[in-house]
């Protein structure tokens, strides 16, 4: 017995129709693992016994401040301050993670993404050696340095 002409058998997948589905699957796992690895945690928090408070910490374990007068994307620290004071930056596409939420601003001066706590750049400043240290506390130029607080 024949098979009418309008009655055909589903066709099975080819190898190579298989082959793109699994080179496609394996391409999108890794486009979501390169997305997941784009944050990096680049802030902790912890007690300082100088200041008697709980301040923000960069990896290296030095405390992490900002300057009163650098708020709603105004950088004041530029040029010479940058000698003292450096910025907290991140590479292009990552996201800074820690124990508060954290943003990133384009520095106007050089273009590198600085690191943001409630909307304020972060610096960690030279006269700060070893863990602990909060020399810069109070300094005053422009504006005052206070170590950044949760």
């Amino acid at each position: 017995m024949s098979q009418s002409p309008s009655r055909r058998r589903p066709r099975r997948p080819t190898v190579a129709f298989i082959a793109a589905i699994v080179v496609l699957s394996i391409a999108a796992l890794y486009s979501a693992l390169a997305v997941a690895s784009t944050s990096k945690r680049v802030v902790s928090e912890g007690h300082n016994p100088s200041l008697g408070k709980t301040v923000l910490i960069a990896n290296n374990g030095l405390t992490l401040y900002s300057l009163s007068a650098e708020k709603n994307g105004r950088f004041i620290c530029k040029g010479s301050c940058l000698k003292d004071w450096h910025p907290l930056v991140v590479a292009a596409g990552v996201k800074p993670v820690g124990p508060v939420s954290l943003g990133v601003i384009k520095r106007p001066d050089n273009g590198l993404r600085e690191v943001t706590f409630e909307g304020k750049p972060l610096y960690t400043f030279d006269g700060d050696k070893k863990k602990g240290d909060a020399n810069g506390e109070g300094i005053k130029d422009v504006g005052t340095w206070h170590a950044a607080t949760p």
